[in-house]
């Protein structure tokens, strides 16, 4: 258990830091008022359903990536859910650059969600 938080291992400090970057990213989905406003313009119908569904598997995961449990699994669903968020991100806007909008952040942390999937 206590290896799972060796700051000496890289490997640990790449999962926990992929893990705690989900808590910003569920907390913005209640704090941010365009955040179910985006949902319905990506697509996802009905909107609220697929936020909430969204903060629920983020939950799972950031849990899941933080705490080691079933590593390789939860980083690979990781990638899969950022993928799909970067997909409906470039598909309402076209943009590749994060502080315009678009998906390099969320591609850049699958990425990451990848390599632990791989070590994991």
């Amino acid at each position: 258990m206590w290896a799972d938080f060796d700051p000496s291992n890289e490997f640990n400090i790449l999962r926990i830091a992929c893990a705690l970057f989900f808590i910003p990213h569920i907390v913005g989905k209640f704090t941010e008022p365009k955040a179910l406003e985006l949902f319905g313009a990506f697509g996802f119908r009905p909107p609220k359903f697929w936020l909430y569904t969204a903060c629920g598997i983020e939950s799972v995961l950031t849990i899941g990536l933080f705490f080691a449990i079933y590593t390789r699994y939860v980083a690979a669903i990781a990638a899969l859910h950022l993928l799909v968020a970067a997909g409906a991100t470039y598909r309402h806007n076209g943009k590749w650059l994060w502080h315009i909008g678009g998906v390099e952040y969320c591609v850049f942390w699958a990425i990451c969600c990848v390599v632990v999937a791989m070590h994991g």
